[in-house]
């Protein structure tokens, strides 16, 4: 698999994110994140990244975190329900959300960034 990356168009944070692996010459896969969220396989192996945090797979400042409860719930979230959830709704996902055999990383922290994708620079 290459590099998948689930954005979404209107986010700023997605922007930076695509501007530096444009920046890095890194070659990925960009889809909509709203219009195709990842897949329930797509998101256990996230979590795998994720050292098992359930809550790191979620846009908690989104409105449909908000409004679906998520903020009360998400401490007893079943790992099933919540990959339910998100896989049917591309805006509850922490993006932007990038996928590859070897990595995945949700949201952009430059330094993070640096540090996995110095690899593909050369």
């Amino acid at each position: 698999m290459g590099i998948k990356v689930y954005c979404y168009s209107g986010c700023g944070t997605c922007k930076k994110a695509l501007k530096y692996l444009d920046s890095k010459g890194v070659a990925y896969q960009l889809i909509p994140i709203r219009e195709t969220p990842p897949s329930k396989s797509e998101l256990r192996q996230m979590l795998k990244y994720l050292d098992g945090d359930l809550k790191k797979l979620f846009n908690t400042s989104s409105k449909d975190y908000r409004e679906g409860g998520f903020k009360e719930t998400i401490t007893k979230i079943s790992e099933k329900d919540a990959f339910e959830a998100l896989s049917s709704n591309g805006n509850l996902i922490k993006r932007p959300f990038i996928l590859n055999d070897t990595f995945g990383i949700v949201g952009f922290k430059e330094d993070l960034w640096d540090a996995i994708f110095q690899r593909f620079n050369s």
